[in-house]
């Protein structure tokens, strides 16, 4: 009896500890699954960060291959570019070049075609011709003896119009069309005033404006002349004329002051008498 209790309690026992070994193998069984299943997560959080990167990484690969693709063309592209820019601005400056040529040969074709015109003018002794087309013929690319040339010409074309000029002015004196002799005087000094006749031009012109009443401007051109004048026979015309003048614009001092140097430095003047006897009379009345 006692031995079937022994071994009853026997498998109890057993039984216990059976029950205790599957409750720590369970137990056990769980933690190992929980591990598992941390680790299975952390294994997958790891791939995810790990494609993550990877994908970072071949993206900025990507990136910087395309940057540095990007910057070796946009080198390559300037170099081309700045060739083909210099090829362009050598090409734009022979063309100037070209083009000046070409206009410096045709300017130069122009004057010396004018110039043989003008040549023709001058053989030919067509003088108010010559005086104008010198204007447009000077502006020409003429050589150094051509202007020479051309202005020897213009200024013995204008000698010779002056000379004309003022004989016409001289013939309407004589024939006392005194207007039509101021305007012909006035384009002799204006066409020559350096000539030799130049002085008894402007003599004949004050002469014409004091018998147009026009006084006050034949003095200006006979203060000079009656002072010096290359032509030394008319000094005494133009300080006799000059005091006639200024007793018309009743300037009767200056009138005087003229008379008194008149005889002082003429007293052989066929005009002394009449000096003399002007001076007389301002005297007297004024």
């Amino acid at each position: 009896m006692h031995d079937a209790d022994d071994e009853l309690r026997e498998i109890k026992r057993e039984i216990v500890e059976s029950r205790g070994l599957v409750i720590k193998t369970n137990n056990l069984t769980n933690a190992l699954s929980a591990d598992l299943k941390s680790i299975a997560k952390r294994q997958q959080a790891f791939e995810r960060n790990a494609f993550r990167n990877s994908a970072v990484a071949y993206v900025v690969f990507v990136i910087v291959v395309l940057g540095l693709v990007k910057i070796a063309w946009d080198a390559r592209a300037d170099s081309v570019t700045a060739k083909d820019k210099g090829a362009v601005e050598k090409a734009e400056t022979a063309q100037k070049e070209l083009d000046e040529i070409k206009a410096q040969l045709a300017s130069r074709l122009a004057g010396e075609t004018a110039a043989s015109s003008f040549y023709e003018l001058v053989r030919a002794g067509r003088r108010r011709e010559i005086v104008e087309q010198f204007d447009a013929v000077r502006r020409l690319p003429l050589s150094r003896a051509e202007q020479a040339f051309l202005g020897d010409a213009v200024d013995s074309a204008r000698e010779g119009l002056s000379v004309e000029l003022y004989h016409q002015g001289l013939d309407h004196i004589r024939g006392s069309r005194f207007q039509e002799a101021a305007t012909a005087l006035e384009d002799s000094l204006k066409m020559s005033d350096k000539a030799a006749h130049t002085p008894s031009a402007r003599l004949e012109l004050a002469r014409a404006y004091r018998k147009l009443g026009r006084q006050r401007l034949a003095v200006p051109i006979l203060v000079p002349l009656s002072e010096s004048s290359p032509n030394r026979e008319i000094l005494d015309d133009a300080t006799m004329l000059l005091a006639e003048c200024l007793v018309d614009v009743q300037a009767y001092n200056d009138a005087k002051g003229t008379l008194r140097g008149f005889l002082r430095r003429f007293p052989e003047s066929p005009y002394a008498n009449d000096a003399r006897m002007m001076l007389a009379d301002l005297n007297l009345k004024h």
